[in-house]
């Protein structure tokens, strides 16, 4: 594991008795707090330069570097850059080569013709030969197009292994992770995001990292972003609080590598995977500023809404993060999660209702058990219900939510989640042929009988 630097302030430091004496302990790398802001931040006091971002010479000897992840004239509550001052620029590595993409795809997909089946898979195994988060990916379908920048892609992965002399940055677009099984540790340019079961990362567009994988195997979801960036839903009607809170995001403080040994650098690049030989780390950023940052967020701290009255209300009061699309209200992305709650409504059949729906939905589980499905539906696992498909409960389910005593009843210890896109969504030959598909989903819905007496 490479060395990591940062520097030791107040917040970093705690006192603590011991045996009458005071000692020094050091807790684990803060955070900053916040949803889209304008950080700042240092490891070593003074590296950030003050009243403007390009002097002649930086402090410290190191070299400005602007990362731009929207373009110079977009508006100002769209803009976002990050300034870098690095020990060394990125520039600074040998000619790119074409690489195997393993099982990573891009959009467009058009290895299978698109389906109105609903889908669902089960849990997706965890690799016994050596294998890092890149290696890891395996992609599940997408839609729209990386070039175009628009739609999304789907993948999975499973590691065994930390990134140690392997860097990647991904320039087709941004990576919203979910972690199922085993903490992620994304080390990236401009600082550590630690997230596990619960917690989601989302790594900017072109943002240079590795992954480590403390618990060793690891397993999770991602949600590849071709279109404009993830951001926080409006609120509308519900007011100014509630969902998920901005003072809940955290973006990393400053941690560098000085590392002056052989790596390799990997760019996702149009779809393919490229590699390019350094002398050094590339993630030797020293200070930083700005608002094109890589952040988390805990979903246990999602405020869910829902009736205290009767009827089930639409999803979309779930949303956590949502990516518009050109069409007004009608998102490219919306990340939506199933978080633990009571339901409470009268007279009422408390189970999402059936439905066919416009947007195409990829639903995730990463604990419990989803509240729609009695069983099948495992943790690991994925279903897709794409473009006007029909879906909702199964039969048992339908059963005993249509007979249960409707007292207050909490949902506990559950998260799914859901990648919800306005563009169908084709899959990959893999998906298509995996032995995780399971063909018999449908005969859930079979045993729903008529009831009809009219």
């Amino acid at each position: 594991m490479a060395q990591l630097t940062r520097q030791v302030t107040k917040q970093d430091t705690g006192l603590e008795k011991s045996h009458g004496k005071t000692a020094m302990r050091i807790v684990a790398p803060p955070y900053q707090s916040g949803f889209g802001n304008h950080f700042s931040t240092e490891a070593v006091p003074g590296a950030l330069p003050i009243g403007r971002n390009s002097p002649q010479r930086a402090p410290h000897g190191l070299y400005a570097e602007l990362i731009s992840g929207t373009a110079f004239t977009a508006a100002r509550h769209e803009n976002r850059r990050t300034w870098t001052y690095r020990i060394r620029p990125s520039v600074m590595h040998k000619p790119y080569k074409r690489v195997e993409n393993g099982m990573l795809r891009t959009a467009p997909f058009n290895d299978t013709e698109a389906t109105p089946s609903q889908l669902r898979w089960s849990p997706f195994p965890i690799p016994e030969a050596p294998t890092d988060f890149v290696d890891g990916i395996v992609t599940v379908g997408g839609s729209g197009s990386a070039a175009d920048q628009s739609g999304m892609a789907v993948h999975v992965y499973a590691a065994n292994r930390s990134m140690t002399e392997r860097y990647f940055y991904n320039a087709d677009g941004e990576m919203l992770v979910v972690p199922q099984q085993g903490r992620a540790r994304f080390v990236t340019e401009l600082g550590v995001l630690e997230v596990a079961n619960g917690e989601i990362a989302i790594i900017p567009r072109g943002l240079r990292f590795r992954v480590e994988l403390p618990d060793g195997p690891s397993r999770g979801y991602i949600c590849e972003n071709y279109g404009q960036m993830l951001r926080l839903p409006e609120l509308g009607p519900i007011g100014s609080n509630g969902l998920a809170n901005p003072r809940d995001f955290l973006a990393p403080v400053a941690a560098y590598e000085s590392k002056e040994a052989p790596c390799v650098l990997l760019a996702k690049f149009q779809g393919n995977l490229w590699a390019a030989e350094m002398a050094h780390s590339p993630l030797s950023v020293v200070a930083w500023h700005g608002n094109f940052v890589p952040y988390k967020y805990d979903l246990s701290r999602f405020m869910a809404i829902g009736t205290i009255s009767f009827d089930h209300p639409d999803p979309s009061i779930f949303s956590v993060l949502t990516a518009p699309s050109d069409i007004p209200g009608t998102a490219n992305i919306d990340f939506v999660i199933f978080p633990p709650r009571w339901l409470v409504g009268e007279d009422t059949f408390r189970p999402p209702w059936y439905h066919r729906n416009v947007m195409c939905e990829f639903m995730g589980l990463l604990k419990g058990v989803y509240d729609a499905k009695a069983e099948g539906f495992l943790p690991g696992g994925a279903s897709l219900h794409n473009c006007m498909t029909a879906h909702g409960p199964d039969a048992e389910t339908f059963a005993r939510a249509s007979a249960a005593e409707l007292e207050p009843h909490k949902l506990e210890d559950t998260m799914a989640f859901m990648f919800e896109s306005r563009f169908a969504m084709r899959l990959t030959r893999y998906a298509i042929e995996s032995s995780e598909l399971q063909r018999d989903y449908f005969e859930g819905w079979q045993g729903l009988e008529r009831h009809f007496t009219g």
